[in-house]
């Protein structure tokens, strides 16, 4: 026995160890939260910009170039913001740095003698394109283009105007009437025109050019047509890139729809009242990018969005969309941006409005001038706007609205999207054309996996348990001890492994088996208590020959047998109750069927998940202590009353922590959903169809999308659902976890 002085050293020794222990348990417990909120602190600081409220502020001021004594019908700008170009009403176009107003280059349209603009009007805004109506019936195109010098590697913008049909007009009224109004859209074929006369004929003029290989002039063929008396007094027209759809709004607050997709028998589709009283007109009109959407201003300072919708006989008709924030005058001018489907207005007060029709948001009013605001255009970046107010004064404003996308409605409620029938959840970030409507939903995604995880659970938790319970309280300890660590190898198998045969192998083969798949299912449970039966009912000297908690292995040949049986008969009963095909039985009920669908997912997902359930659960059951079956048995309990009515409720704590952490696992899985899915982000619970989760979409689009973007800092805000629900999930479980231990710590 050690002397005194040594048991000193000792209890010393033991003693900073304890404290040791105590501060490296503490410190490690507390380096996980720090973990935790670090992480929550780095999704969050990723997704907070897109939160950031639009602002704009006047660059410069200076008064309009080219001369205050003309009327200036449209303002544009580069996209480097360095030069800006201004059409007037007697055909001079300014070009002048857009920093100090002072005018670069002044370019004259050669208009015919004896003629003046009586009209004017833009294509889509990338275009350049710029038609004017002339009195004598003709329209003279005409694009500005901006190009670029690297002389001693310098960049210069230098400003050119173009005549893509020639420098002579283009007669588009036979008559030779006035055109009152103009409508231009370049499209794949060349350029289509529409104009009101005087008169108020409506005409259409589709406009092609090619230039002469022997001569070098331009050769337009046009293609005119009359469409009749317009209705009403027109105020604004419009004419849609596909020259499918033409629009006119009158003064009586009536818009109509024409559809020009067979000029020779274009027809009145559709007309709409706008307005809500007679005291209200319409004051400006513009498409929106990709002409889908029509922007309306109102004299009462009220903005709207309207496109078209099918009816139920598959015909187009005008739909009220929806209403933005009320400007304090009337609306004055619109302008829509180059790269989204967002826009700003200008009133008669002098204040600007951002507005975004897809997130349903007006993002800025702002009063910029005291005086009424005439003419507004936006950058090819969106982030200027350009405009002349009513004392000729022009000013540039720099505008930062680098989200206008993101808004809780866009992301958690139903958005109406242009070209749908109604409002819907969708998740749609990106496209081929540059005109599409970027669709941000959350919850095609939040369903996704809340639906894989689900069908995962169902498969998983019965196996994993019921297994659990006769592994712990039933098999026998040698079979225990081959059966428990196969199982909890089966945890280190990659899930890509996993997603890869199901999404190549079980996927085809359930497709082409489906009734065999089902039977297996439906018939496995009966089967197994039928073969538990008889084998309870063969005599004593039989069950003999198998060691007690052994049994089981006798239902192994058994369910082979089955799986053989049904896979066999599988064809027979297509013919018998499906017509031939299950797959497309399935289809003439209405049932969707793909072929990596939910069903798939949960067969994978839950052979990936059973491992954790069951070892923890059985870990749970097997500790329970001796004692407490012991005395159970004692008192004349039969097994499965003490596993029932003790150890269950005893081990009831771990149980339901394994079912929790199980279903973590299913909630942040990748590899299986993202190959055996079909990842389309899809909102029901059906079976037979796919889904796409917030892990798969993740890990499909962040390598791909530009970082800042918005989309990247959605994808963010998944991230960081994907965490909360975890994370809300455990902390409940853990909760629950503690209630039961306090609950049945006195059994």
């Amino acid at each position: 026995m050690p002397d005194a002085k040594a048991r000193e050293s000792l209890r010393k020794f033991r003693a900073v160890k304890d404290v040791g222990a105590k501060y490296f348990v503490s410190s490690s417990g507390l380096g996980v939260v720090l973990a935790l909120a670090l992480i929550f602190i780095f999704l969050f600081a990723e997704l907070a910009p897109i939160f950031a409220p639009a602002e704009v502020d006047v660059s410069t001021t200076y008064i309009v170039p080219g001369g205050v004594d003309q009327q200036t019908l449209l303002l544009d700008m580069d996209r480097y913001q360095e030069v800006g170009v201004r059409y007037r009403k007697d055909g001079m176009v300014v070009f002048f740095d857009l920093a100090s107003g002072d005018p670069l280059e002044q370019v004259a349209i050669p208009l015919p003698e004896g003629t003046r603009i009586t009209s004017h009007a833009h294509g889509e805004p990338r275009s350049n394109l710029v038609a004017l109506g002339l009195s004598d019936g003709s329209v003279m195109l005409v694009r500005h283009d901006f190009d670029l010098d690297w002389t001693d590697d310098i960049r210069t913008v230098l400003p050119k105007l173009e005549f893509p049909f020639g420098a002579e007009p283009v007669a588009v009224d036979d008559r030779h009437g006035l055109l009152s109004h103009l409508a231009v859209q370049q499209g794949a074929g060349g350029t289509a025109l529409a104009a009101v006369t005087e008169d108020n004929r409506l005409l259409l003029s589709l406009l092609s050019a090619q230039v002469s290989f022997m001569t070098g002039e331009t050769v337009v063929d046009a293609a005119r047509y009359d469409l009749g008396q317009a209705p009403g007094d027109v105020v604004n027209i419009l004419i849609s890139s596909n020259w499918s759809n033409l629009f006119l709004s009158d003064q009586g607050g009536t818009l109509h729809y024409y559809d020009i997709m067979q000029p020779k028998k274009t027809r009145l589709a559709h007309s709409l009242k706008v307005v809500s009283d007679s005291s209200v007109s319409i004051t400006a009109m513009d498409f929106l990018l990709g002409t889908v959407s029509i922007a309306l201003g109102r004299s009462d300072g009220s903005l709207s969005q309207y496109f078209l919708v099918r009816d139920e006989n598959n015909n187009y008709f005008i739909t009220h969309v929806r209403d933005f924030e009320r400007h304090h005058a009337a609306i004055t001018a619109l302008a829509t941006e180059y790269t989204r489907k967002g826009f700003a207005a200008a009133d008669a007060s002098g204040m600007v409005g951002l507005h975004y029709p897809t997130s349903s948001r007006t993002l800025l009013l702002k009063k910029v001038v005291d005086r009424p605001i005439e003419t507004l255009a936006f950058s090819p970046t969106n982030t200027a706007l350009l405009l002349q107010d009513g004392a000729s004064q022009v000013r540039l404003l720099d505008v930062f609205n680098p989200h206008p996308e993101a808004s809780f409605k866009a992301l958690w409620q139903k958005v109406w999207y242009e070209g749908r029938a109604g409002p819907d959840y969708v998740w749609q970030s990106s496209s081929a054309s540059d005109e599409f409507e970027s669709k941000y939903s959350q919850m095609p995604l939040t369903l996704g996996t809340l639906k894989a995880s689900l069908y995962a659970m169902l498969m998983a938790i019965p196996l994993a348990i019921l297994g659990a319970i006769y592994a712990a309280y039933f098999m026998s300890p040698r079979l225990r001890a081959i059966v428990k660590p196969s199982i909890e190898v089966m945890e280190a198998l990659p899930t890509v492994i996993l997603g890869f045969l199901a999404g190549l192998w079980l996927a085809p083969f359930m497709e082409n088996n489906l009734p065999a798949v089902f039977s297996i299912i439906l018939l496995m449970p009966p089967m197994i208590v039928i073969t538990a039966f008889i084998w309870s009912r063969l005599p004593k000297s039989v069950r003999l020959f198998v060691p007690d908690g052994w049994e089981a292995v006798l239902l192994v040949p058994m369910l082979l047998v089955l799986g053989w049986a049904c896979i066999s008969i599988s064809p027979f009963l297509e013919i018998w109750f499906f017509h031939g095909s299950a797959r497309q039985w399935l289809t003439d009920v209405g049932i969707t069927y793909d072929q990596r669908n939910a069903l798939v997912v949960g067969l994978a997902m839950g052979f990936a998940v059973i491992p954790t359930i069951f070892s923890i659960a059985e870990d749970a059951i097997f500790n329970v202590p001796k004692h407490l079956t012991q005395g159970s048995l004692a008192l004349g309990a039969t097994p499965w009353q003490t596993v029932t009515r003790v150890v269950l409720l005893t081990a009831s704590p771990g149980i339901f922590s394994a079912i929790m952490i199980g279903f973590g696992r299913a909630v942040g899985e990748t590899m299986i959903v993202l190959m055996a899915t079909g990842n389309s982000p899809v909102m029901n619970f059906n079976i037979f169809e796919g889904m796409r989760t917030l892990s798969a979409n993740i890990a499909v689009e962040l390598p791909e999308t530009a970082v800042g973007s918005t989309h990247y800092r959605i994808l963010f805000l998944a991230a960081l659902v994907l965490f909360a629900l975890t994370f809300i999930v455990n902390t409940a479980a853990e909760m629950v976890r503690q209630h039961l231990r306090r609950k049945y710590s006195s059994l």
